[in-house]
């Protein structure tokens, strides 16, 4: 049984070592199927996360100045129904960015971040933590499955659950719910959650998030195969690919594509792929909402919704719902 290290005054870092994947064998399988794939996960290396930020600061990428205007927006409104002295959970917590304001704004009890990474993690909360020494900082390093079934041992205070951004929308329907019902479990029998979805709208704009004039999607899409070439010694050629990404209307979903312009064979482990010019690697969907139907997959998940917030031009949500 792990125990907690105590590394500042008010900051415990609890390493439960997440298991490893195998890589080799995970990739291979994806990149054999009838439609090759690849886990988004591949997209983040040091370059990868660094592109993901840029894309974050184009002009044609809403969600994340939308989301974080909603919160400093509505800070106030979402106090009022969860009372102060709560412990926020974070899974997938990465460099704890958008909970800063809801910690600057709230100053609970407690801040439970989770994080695969134990580098990011550690990098951020020795940061985070001297900002706000009244908040109690339970930092875990946990995969997502570890900590969806961490216990709600928070004193007494009610938990709330922060997902934010629009990582939701990444899932696909049947994990969408399995996910969601883990966050209940997270949350607790007492507890909330607060979290963001991306919202329907004109396909042209969303087609434009996703193809940024700068090319910082792009980059980042292909970065994936330098990503894999790095690790596992693939021998992608990624000057042979070019990053596709659209709207599909009737799945209600931006899809990314990494379309092959020439025969190549890559080698993953002991495995042989031949890709032929015109296939199609598929790296991500991202599932787009309206708020009544993401409130009915909330209700479908143990939550009872209390309240949602758009911005003026309905391009992104942020729920809060409690318990049920």
């Amino acid at each position: 049984m792990a125990h907690p290290q105590q590394l500042l005054p008010n900051l415990t870092f609890l390493d439960l070592q997440p298991p490893m994947t195998d890589a080799a064998r995970e990739v291979a399988t994806s990149l054999s199927a009838p439609r090759p794939t690849l886990d988004p996960k591949y997209f983040y290396d040091e370059r990868g996360s660094a592109l993901f930020d840029a894309i974050t600061r184009t002009p044609e990428y809403y969600p994340t100045r939308t989301e974080a205007s909603l919160l400093a927006d509505h800070a106030d409104a979402m106090a009022a129904e969860l009372g102060s002295d709560l412990v926020i959970a974070e899974p997938g917590a990465g460099g704890c960015e958008k909970v800063r304001i809801l910690l600057d704004r709230w100053r609970p009890s407690g801040y439970m971040p989770l994080e695969i990474s134990r580098e990011c993690l550690l990098d951020a909360t020795r940061a985070l933590a001297p900002r706000y020494p009244a908040v109690r900082f339970n930092a875990v390093c946990a995969d997502y499955s570890q900590a969806l079934s961490f216990p709600a041992d928070d004193g007494g205070r009610p938990r709330l659950v922060f997902f934010p951004g629009s990582t939701i929308g990444n899932f696909e329907p049947s994990a969408r719910g399995d996910f969601l019902r883990g966050l209940r479990h997270l949350a607790g029998d007492q507890g909330y959650l607060l979290i963001g979805a991306d919202l329907q709208k004109d396909p042209a704009r969303l087609n434009a998030a996703y193809n940024d004039a700068a090319g910082h999607t792009a980059a980042f899409n292909l970065n994936a195969l330098h990503h894999l070439n790095r690790r596992l010694g693939c021998g992608f050629d990624p000057d042979a690919f070019v990053h596709r990404a659209f709207y599909n209307d009737r799945q209600q979903r931006i899809e990314m594509h990494l379309e092959c312009r020439r025969d190549q064979s890559i080698t993953v482990g002991d495995r042989r792929i031949d890709l032929p010019a015109g296939s199609r690697i598929h790296t991500e969907n991202s599932y787009k909402f309206t708020v009544e139907d993401f409130s009915r997959e909330l209700m479908g998940a143990g939550f009872t919704p209390l309240s949602s917030w758009v911005d003026d031009d309905n391009l992104f949500s942020i729920h809060l719902a409690r318990a049920a």
